[in-house]
Formats: C-alpha cells, sequence, structure tokens
C-alpha cells in the first residue's frame, strides 16, 4: 500500500503511475472519488473506509453528472497506489507501507494544474487551494510521509 499526497500540480498522478507500474499494483486517483469541488475531506476520509477498508473499492464520482457513480472493486490480493492530495492522514498512515509527500513552488504548482486541467480548473483554484490548505493543517501529511520528494 502506497500512498502519494500533495497539493496540486506537484506531480501526483505522475509518479503514482509509475509506482504503480513498477509494481504491478492497482492505481487509485483521488481525483476519481472527490464528490465535486467540495469533496477533499469527504475523499481522504473514503481512503480510509473504503479503499484501505474490506472490501476494498471506491465509489467514483460522475464530474459531467455531478453525481455519485458506479463502484470499482479493488482486488484484495494486489498492491495499491493512492494518489491525490488527501490520500495521506493521520487514519490512512498506519495502514500503508509507504507514504510520499510531494512538494513544489506555488506558481509551477499552478502553471502544471492549469495547464493539465484548464480553465475549468482555474476558476476552481482558490476554492480547492482553500480545502487543501484546511487538511494539510489537519493532518500535516508531511510529517507523515516516509519521503519527501521536490518536484
Amino acid at each position: 500500500m502506497v500512498l502519494v499526497d500533495g497539493r496540486s500540480g506537484t506531480g501526483k498522478t505522475t509518479l503514482g503511475g509509475a509506482l504503480a507500474e513498477q509494481l504491478g499494483a492497482q492505481l487509485v486517483h483521488l481525483d476519481d472519488l472527490y464528490p465535486g469541488w467540495d469533496g477533499l475531506r469527504d475523499a481522504a476520509d473514503a481512503v480510509v473506509r473504503d479503499v484501505l477498508g474490506a472490501p476494498s473499492g471506491y465509489r467514483r464520482w460522475d464530474w459531467e453528472a455531478s453525481e455519485p457513480a458506479g463502484w470499482v472493486s479493488l482486488h484484495p490480493d494486489l498492491p495499491i497506489v493512492v494518489e491525490g492530495c488527501g490520500a495521506l492522514s493521520r487514519a490512512s498512515a498506519p495502514m500503508a507501507t509507504l507514504r510520499v509527500w510531494l512538494e513544489a513552488d506555488d506558481d509551477e504548482r499552478r502553471r502544471r494544474a492549469i495547464g493539465r486541467d484548464g480553465a475549468v480548473f482555474e476558476q476552481e483554484w482558490e476554492r480547492w487551494a482553500a480545502q487543501e490548505i484546511a487538511f494539510i493543517a489537519a493532518e500535516d501529511p508531511a510529517a507523515l510521509a516516509d519521503v519527501t520528494v521536490r518536484t
């Protein structure tokens, strides 16, 4: 069980994908779990309750319809890499074998994230950033990490 966390634009998806490929692991993107633009805390709770729980899986979020979608089951005997802001919390940390925190300069993070997700995310940047700040203040994921990577 590998948890890859960090703020938007730090490279979580890239690193998570590379780790999953190297480990032959199932890859869980928290972008698939966030229940809308105000759902960071809900997704962090779902990591512990659903992804790391039994039976392992998660309820996808349909961004276009703005409603819950189908359940995705995870194979209990295969490794899992979870990537996204909210993956590493006080509750999830003890359940992981490796905990990674990613960091990058704020201007670079924004450039990467908006370049990747475009105008929609640009409109929601401040709203999302406020949730990241609140989550980091409550959970201190950087302190829970085994490894910190600056990207």
